[in-house]
């Protein structure tokens, strides 16, 4: 008897198992979400591998074989999830539930319904018999939310042989629906601040707590706080966020928004904007984020020594070393700094190829959207595929509503229209159908 034709993977089905596993990071456990997912692609007609640095945590890999066409493409997600504090959600965040046409759960943005999207959409090539121009590999994987040690670092480590060839990589940070002066924009995602940890150390003279300590570790402590607080460090208009400028202040017909090109003119624009435009301001500066303190050991003695971990955020072509420097100008004398942990960089989205085409499928399928090449202000798995020369493109595709947007990822109550799930898939599988087809990939 003939085997039936595997049928495509549901979008809103797979997204809803997925969310049902906690792959809450720490400490992960994403196998048995990896495994469902293998069994998933298996009935829909595509094999896969699994590849670990930890038994209890793999990536999963699948290939499509294309025509030859044109470069391998990436297309990649993570099944791992921060932190749900059931207490604080209206409903269960393990629980995938579908209210009033949404999808809840932790995860649900974030992005196991963006890999529900990305594997409805390969397996739709399959279903219909479609052959790429180039082949396509899908990479699901582990630890994304806590450093990609075992999962897209471990990879491009231990296995980049599996990525010969790529050039252009879909993944997430963008595509979603971003509003501005009332106006909606889906940014693509060409480049990422690169990340830094930094140990700010304040020290000063012990003592007794009941004498008066003079410059105590504390005191130090306060200013530095205080002067990081207050204090901006230097705007820088990068190619990028040059870029994503020119292209709002088109998509808006505002001049002013043009200002922002002017890094002596930033704090000006901004401040006349009236609170407007801040969502762009960490895409023209270096940021600094305290995040943890230690110090003191007990309440009656005057501690020696305070750490401060900052969380740094820096610009395309911005280096730790110009870090530092920035913070000896801003609070310099109170502290003295130590680079603990440096994220590699992505591309600086000088070279958009694959761009022309993601801008092409989007007005396709939803023709008022607006395509914006952007910078983003965090960091993805996008960072260790650019140390092989891949070209990432942040694109999951979703219409979110002016009062929502992406606010939810990260937070209690998260979740996403059902409609977008489809939406996206649909942009997606669109995306693999034209690759290498009408346009030249490098």
């Amino acid at each position: 008897m003939a085997s039936l034709p595997a049928s495509p993977v549901e979008p809103l089905a797979l997204a809803q198992a997925l969310i049902r596993f906690d792959t809450t990071n720490p400490p992960g456990r994403e196998r048995a979400a990896i495994e469902h997912l293998a069994g998933v692609l298996r009935d829909a007609g595509v094999e896969s591998t699994l590849l670990a640095a930890d038994p209890e945590r793999p990536n999963l890999v699948a290939r499509i074989p294309g025509e030859g066409a044109a470069p391998p493409l990436l297309v990649h997600g993570h099944l791992d999830v921060v932190p749900a504090d059931a207490a604080r959600w209206a409903r269960d965040p393990f629980g995938g539930e579908v209210v009033a046409g949404e999808l809840w759960g932790r995860g649900a943005l974030d992005m196991k319904g963006g890999v529900a999207m990305l594997v409805a959409a390969l397996t739709r090539l399959v279903a219909a018999g479609e052959r790429p121009a180039g082949d396509v590999i899908l990479l699901a994987m582990s630890d994304e939310e806590a450093g990609s040690s075992v999962g897209a670092r471990f990879i491009v480590d231990e296995h980049a042989g599996i990525l010969d060839g790529v050039r252009h990589a879909i993944g997430e940070g963008g595509g979603f629906t971003s509003w501005l002066g009332g106006q909606s924009f889906h940014p693509i995602a060409v480049s990422e601040k690169k990340r830094c940890l930094v140990r700010a150390v304040c020290r000063g003279a012990a003592g007794h707590a009941s004498f008066i300590a003079r410059d105590p570790a504390m005191g130090r402590l306060g200013t530095l706080l205080s002067r990081l607080t207050a204090e901006r460090l230097p705007a820088r208009v990068t190619p990028p966020a040059e870029a994503m400028i020119r292209a709002l202040a088109d998509g808006l017909q505002r001049s002013d928004v043009l200002g922002l090109l002017d890094a002596e003119a930033v704090d000006r624009v901004l401040h006349e904007a009236a609170g407007e435009l801040d969502a762009l301001e960490p895409l023209l500066r270096d940021t600094v984020a305290p995040t943890i303190v230690h110090g003191g050991a007990v309440a009656n003695v005057h501690p020696t020594e305070i750490t401060v971990m900052l969380d740094g955020r820096l610009v395309p072509g911005q280096t730790v070393e110009d870090l530092l420097a920035e913070l000896e100008t801003v609070a310099g004398g109170v502290a003295e700094y130590e680079v603990v942990q440096e994220e590699p960089a992505t591309l600086d989205g000088s070279q958009l190829d694959l761009l022309p085409l993601i801008e092409d499928v989007l007005r396709d399928s939803d023709p008022g959207a607006v395509a914006v090449p952007a910078l983003i202000s965090g960091f993805t798995d996008a960072r260790h595929f650019a140390r092989l020369g891949i070209q990432n493109y942040g694109f999951l595709p979703m219409r979110l509503p002016a009062d929502r947007g992406m606010q939810l990822m990260h937070a209690p109550d998260e979740r996403i229209p059902v409609s977008e799930l489809e939406f996206g898939a649909g942009c997606l599988h669109e995306l693999l159908r034209r690759y290498g087809r009408r346009q030249r990939v490098r």
